[in-house]
């Protein structure tokens, strides 16, 4: 395979280091690159797709061993998705929760702010009118 991208430009264009990329590789985050006649991972259009659903599941907090999870149930059968759909379903269960407890917290933030502003305008009203 002599086209495709290089690591280092894969790495560029997905915000990560090319170490990173080769870690997540071994530990079967990522697929198995294929190689060019040099032995150089090249990655196809596929791969960077997939490569950024994987880190879009690692932004929002899926385990690296279920991330190894998915990625295996692509490469047993690309088409096949009942597996995947599960898994994907779940995770989005505990997203759907965490948002619930982050909308929560923001609220008491919110409150917060709004309080210590009032003092402030409050405390700034009462020394300009002395």
């Amino acid at each position: 395979m002599s086209e495709g991208y290089p690591i280092g430009e894969v790495a560029r264009r997905l915000g990560l280091s090319v170490d990173a990329l080769r870690y997540y590789e071994r530990a079967g985050v990522l697929p198995q690159a294929e190689r060019d006649a040099g032995g150089r991972r090249r990655y196809s259009e596929h791969d960077l797709h997939l490569l950024e659903v994987l880190l879009h599941l690692r932004d929002t907090g899926m385990p690296l061993a279920e991330i190894a999870t998915f990625t295996q149930l692509v490469g047993q059968d690309p088409a096949g998705v009942p597996e995947r759909l599960a898994l994907l379903r779940a995770h989005r269960e505990v997203l759907t929760a965490r948002i619930a407890a982050l909308t929560r917290s923001l609220a008491v933030i919110d409150g917060k702010i709004a309080d210590y502003d009032a003092r402030l305008t409050t405390a700034a009203a009462a020394t300009a009118g002395r």
